[in-house]
């Protein structure tokens, strides 16, 4: 039986409950004609009409539909086992990806063969520029034993827009799927940098972001909560104890001041809801980092 050549680029796109933005995203995907691509929607069990949305306007996709949310580690895992390409990019679904930008994407990575992942331009709808790279992991001054003699000046990207050699994401076991949904790609950028290679970022591949768009109908204070944890599971994978009681200590005293400075000055702020919203983001930083090993 005759099988088909593998694609140049096997896109990756984690959906749940966004079909809104969906629409636009493959249409933007079908607009790269410049390579030849294979596109894998894997679902969360979306409870709005997604998977119908896909299956009766793009035929193309190749969709895995999920019986519940197993997160964005988990499903970006189980889409890896049915790429084919040598390069596997990893897209949000709230994005629309603009001009030559799987082409210019591709053109990088062949001529720099010491990159293992990179990140594109990333913008706001109104064409504004949002933040795409970062040059320091989460509490690193407290770690720098732990990150020493790492390649390269990136430490990580946007995981909204990202491409990889497949081959190096599946040696590291894709994925750490202890990460639910925030944190995934702080970890595999730096397990990427540990094994030797560099993290870079490609301007000339351009990607808009609407952002947030999954997290969308939580509370702030549920979306804050899971950004800590991620947190705390980064620190404890890849940071010495010493390292870590170090940012916990600095984090608690942070928290300390802000509730106490804001006890004070809330009766007289003119937004009383946001600096609310300010205090329930240090008292949920007090949970999260409040632990007897301080």
């Amino acid at each position: 039986m005759e099988t088909s050549p593998p694609s140049d680029l096997s896109v990756i796109v984690v959906n749940y409950n966004t079909a809104d933005f969906l629409v636009r995203c493959l249409n933007s995907i079908a607009s790269q004609t410049q390579i030849d691509s294979e596109v894998i929607v894997v679902d969360n069990a979306s409870q709005d009409n997604s998977l119908d949305l896909i299956r009766n306007n793009f035929p193309w996709v190749i969709v895995i539909a999920n019986e519940r949310n197993l997160g964005f580690a988990r499903a970006n895992n189980l889409a890896l086992k049915t790429c084919r390409a040598d390069y596997v990019y990893f897209l949000n679904p709230d994005t629309e990806v603009m001009g030559r930008c799987f082409r210019n994407m591709i053109d990088f990575m062949d001529q720099r063969p010491e990159v293992g992942l990179a990140g594109t331009r990333i913008v706001n709808p109104d064409g504004s520029p949002q933040s795409s790279i970062e040059k320091r992991y989460p509490g690193e001054k407290y770690a720098k034993q732990e990150l020493r003699d790492l390649k390269g000046n990136i430490a990580w990207v946007m995981g909204a827009s990202m491409i990889a050699r497949r081959g190096i994401v599946e040696d590291l076991g894709g994925f750490d799927e202890d990460f639910f949904l925030y944190g995934e790609e702080q970890d595999l950028c730096l397990r990427i940098r540990k094994a030797g290679w560099t993290i870079e970022y490609i301007n000339e591949s351009a990607v808009v972001h609407w952002g947030g768009q999954s997290e969308r109908k939580n509370l702030p204070a549920e979306v804050w909560k899971k950004k800590f944890q991620a947190e705390l599971v980064f620190y404890r994978k890849h940071y010495s104890e010493r390292a870590i009681r170090g940012i916990k200590r600095a984090n608690l005293i942070k928290a300390f001041w802000r509730i106490l400075i804001l006890k004070l000055t809330i009766p007289f702020c003119s937004d009383k809801n946001a600096s609310l919203k300010k205090l329930e983001k240090y008292r949920l930083v007090l949970k999260a980092f409040g632990t007897r090993d301080i």
